[in-house]
């Protein structure tokens, strides 16, 4: 780990940038992928941390997946037909890193397979809730216990499966238990390989070989939609593999609505349709998890921000990868831009900003665009009016805190700024900010191992020098980010 970067200031960014592959993307299609009937080729996948724990995970679960040797960014994975099998007593260890991408969708899918797993990561990953998925997979059979602070990993995840198996002598009693029963675990053959073997092992009670088929029943969970939407998307993923007809009502708001909405197109991608009732309940029906063949992640839509926020305060890029058609929220990051006064043009597979020579700041709701937000942040140094994002309470529970976080930097640059639950607002047209630049002090930015921070605080760099530090903490979704950075910025 580099101790820090020094970044001389930046006149004008000029260019165009070719963008790595989605983490969003990517983390969804591996696992769809590794639970899909058949074999997919993934291309233009992002290589990071993030994606690297993920990869690791599904080969130690048994999914073979074939590295491309001419291309890094290319592999293909061979899908189970259904879920993951561990039939020994061993207990699998998982670690996840802080990858929230990789953490809630395998513990969904952990949770309806065969056996015991253990998930791990690091020390901020304990503080990442993670209790409103827990509680719908619970209700769902699986057993999952709670390692350190209730509500929080590490888990302890006993696969629906294994409950079954273990409960085999009195299965009848178990079944009338369950919120919604067995039958939710055991579906058709396809969807769910272990029906034969469980079928065989419990025809002792009719009661339940007689739930096994019942089309007509319904699974309904409550989940609550104001933490995070990587809930939802862990539960749509793994709908059509509990054998019916799963419902899932959103309880409040639900928050980062695009990022759900790119969760169901890549389901259909793989065979499986999401009914979207107006963001307020999901249906998702047993279907097959088939594999497309081959499948192209979209350029980093949350990457493409810092290269477009950038050209908006000076300067002009393109990006590549992604453009019109982007199944990705964040591509309507331009839109914001557009909107503060830069200059847009949009491709079905580029977006180019160009700076109009004056920005005004926002009041804006960025509740669909979280991640993306946070590019606003710096951008307030440039602006003729301050910058205020509201209904982004999530920021709490990311990487970092990311409202006390920013909060704390741009206070640093001698702005105004006021952070309550759910908002903050930066003001740089102050009397006090000129008085820091005028003293020279070269400032340090602390970045809080949050790879946002350290490339939001990157665009301080087009108006004086800066220092970053903890630089590698970028290699958790944009390894190369600051190469990047370099190669479209212009210094006097």
């Amino acid at each position: 780990m580099s101790a820090s970067l020094t970044l001389d200031k930046i006149t004008k960014v000029s260019g165009e940038v070719k963008l790595i592959g989605s983490k969003s993307l990517t983390n969804r299609a591996l696992l769809l992928a590794a639970l899909s009937e058949g074999t997919t080729k993934l291309t233009n996948i992002l290589r990071s941390d993030d994606s690297e724990v993920m990869i690791a995970a599904l080969k130690r679960l048994g999914v073979q997946i074939q590295e491309d040797e001419s291309d890094n960014t290319s592999l293909s994975v061979t899908g189970l037909g259904g879920l993951f099998s561990n039939e020994n007593e061993e207990v699998i260890e998982l670690f996840l890193g802080n990858a929230g991408t990789a953490m809630r969708p395998l513990c969904a899918a952990l949770a309806l397979s065969d056996g015991c797993y253990k998930l791990t990561g690091e020390p901020r990953m304990y503080e990442r809730p993670i209790g409103v998925l827990v509680d719908a997979l619970r209700a769902l059979g699986a057993h999952i216990e709670y390692l350190g602070n209730e509500g929080y990993p590490p888990l302890l995840i006993k696969g629906l499966c294994q409950v079954l198996r273990e409960h085999k002598s009195g299965v009848g009693a178990f079944v009338s238990s369950m919120s919604f029963g067995a039958a939710a675990a055991v579906g058709s053959p396809k969807i769910f390989p272990y029906k034969a073997k469980f079928a065989a092992e419990l025809s002792g009670s009719s009661d339940f070989i007689s739930r096994l088929d019942l089309p007509c029943e319904v699974a309904k969970l409550e989940v609550a939609g104001n933490t995070s939407s990587q809930f939802i998307s862990a539960l749509l993923m793994i709908g059509s593999l509990i054998g019916r007809k799963l419902v899932l009502e959103v309880k409040g708001e639900l928050i980062s609505k695009p990022y759900v909405n790119l969760t169901c197109e890549l389901l259909k991608r793989f065979g499986v349709l999401v009914k979207n009732n107006d963001y307020q309940s999901f249906e998702v029906c047993p279907q097959h998890l088939q594999s497309p063949g081959s499948y192209l992640v979209e350029g980093d839509a949350s990457g493409a921000t810092y290269f477009l926020a950038a050209a908006a305060i000076a300067g002009e890029v393109k990006v590549t990868g992604f453009g019109s058609d982007s199944i990705q929220g964040d591509a309507l990051f331009v839109d914001v831009l557009k909107d503060m006064g830069a200059i847009v043009e949009k491709g079905a597979d580029y977006i180019k900003v160009s700076s109009s020579g004056k920005l005004r700041g926002v009041d804006i709701d960025m509740n669909d665009m979280p991640d993306a937000a946070m590019t606003l942040v710096p951008m307030a140094m440039f602006t003729s009016s301050p910058i205020i994002i509201r209904n982004i309470e999530s920021w709490r529970v990311k990487e970092t805190d990311r409202i006390a976080a920013m909060a704390n930097e741009m206070r640093k640059l001698g702005c105004d700024v006021y952070e309550g639950r759910d908002f903050i607002k930066i003001d740089a047209n102050v009397p006090n900010v000129q008085k820091v630049k005028e003293a020279g002090t070269l400032i340090d930015f602390d970045t809080y191992n949050d790879h946002r921070m350290a490339m939001c605080m990157s665009l301080i760099a087009l108006d004086r020098t800066v220092v970053i530090n903890d630089p590698d903490c970028c290699k958790k979704t944009f390894p190369d980010y600051f190469e990047r950075l370099a190669s479209v910025s212009i210094r006097d």
